[in-house]
């Protein structure tokens, strides 16, 4: 079993970054800001097939949410988003397989952190839209409802009415509007071969059953739309993007070649903020590695400034209210 970070670590920590809980407040002109924690670890990978030092993940996970929360204790950290009642659910990303999903490693550890929080074992659900990609991924598919199970839509079920906001109409997951309290969203930072991006906000097209139409026009403003279905906007509660191996081209299928190993976690609890600093990260990557930035190859994720909006409000893309905090 992973170990709990060192005292020392979590003194270090609690120093720094001791501020309220998920925004910082601007001297200026005392507009709060998001937080978004970049928590790094660069000995967390172990190889460039995502092999990774569990105790290290762990580590770097709770560091990540205690420097979040500003508590005193990762612990702490965790109950501001998680109480021992509640039944939570891990929205994982297993499209791409083994290369570039959600690894079985985060999430085993994100459900000891939950279970040291207060949570029992068997109110966490591992869901994602299939099965199979679930088990590609490397989970094993677990109905027993005495544990912590893991299981796709397609033995979760969906909804039978249909919800509607703007300019969607899908059937939602039954395991996130009738089962779960509360959704972690746990998406991989890549490259989206049409939605430009596919971090945060994208990763609950896994919860409908008909994302196949809201690809259209780089995604906008299905994006923004499918994160506005009632159960989704009020259970999405944290995001923690794993980007300890991450793709800046070619997405998203695994692109070993547009890989790079960024060893470090994303968290948030404002999915707008955070895919607008992971889109920043990616641009990055792209000019680094000689590619057109996204806009210039049509790509240009506009379902961000949507889902900023005055009618949906979900976040900020606003980079003046975006506290990125970097912790190593």
């Amino acid at each position: 079993m992973p170990k709990s970070p060192p005292a020392d670590r979590r003194q270090f920590l609690t120093a720094t970054v001791a501020l309220p809980l998920l925004s910082a407040v601007d001297t200026k002109s005392s507009v709060p800001k998001s937080r978004i924690v970049v928590a790094h670890d660069p000995d967390v990978l172990l190889s460039l097939s995502g092999r990774v030092d569990s105790n290290r993940l762990y580590r770097l996970l709770n560091d990540g949410i205690q420097a979040l929360a500003g508590t005193d204790s990762p612990r702490e950290g965790w109950q501001r988003f998680v109480r021992p009642a509640d039944v939570v659910g891990l929205k994982v990303n297993c499209l791409a397989g083994k290369g570039l999903s959600t690894s079985v490693q985060l999430t085993e550890a994100i459900e000891q952190c939950l279970q040291e929080a207060g949570v029992r074992p068997e109110n966490i659900i591992v869901w994602d839209r299939h099965s199979n990609d679930l088990e590609n991924a490397g989970f094993r598919v677990v109905t027993d409802r005495r544990r912590p199970r893991c299981y796709g839509n397609d033995i979760g079920g969906y909804e039978s009415e249909l919800m509607t906001w703007g300019s969607v109409g899908s059937l939602v997951s039954s395991t996130l509007v009738r089962t779960c309290s509360v959704i972690i969203n746990l998406p991989v930072l890549k490259d989206h071969g049409i939605a430009g991006i596919t971090v945060a906000l994208k990763n609950l097209f896994g919860a409908v059953h008909n994302p196949n139409k809201y690809h259209l026009n780089v995604g906008n403003p299905y994006v923004a739309d499918v994160f506005m279905l009632p159960p989704i906007r009020s259970k999405v509660r944290l995001t923690i993007c794993e980007a300890i191996v991450a793709q800046y081209e070619g997405g998203p299928p695994f692109m070993p070649q547009w890989c790079w190993p960024m060893r470090s976690l994303i968290l948030g609890s404002d999915p707008v903020a955070l895919d607008y600093t992971g889109w920043q990260i990616i641009e990055d990557k792209r000019r680094e590695k000689g590619l057109k930035p996204l806009a210039a190859v049509g790509r240009k994720p506009a379902w961000l400034a949507v889902a900023a909006d005055n009618e949906h409000r979900l976040g900020t893309n606003d980079p003046g209210r975006i506290d990125v905090l970097r912790i190593v």
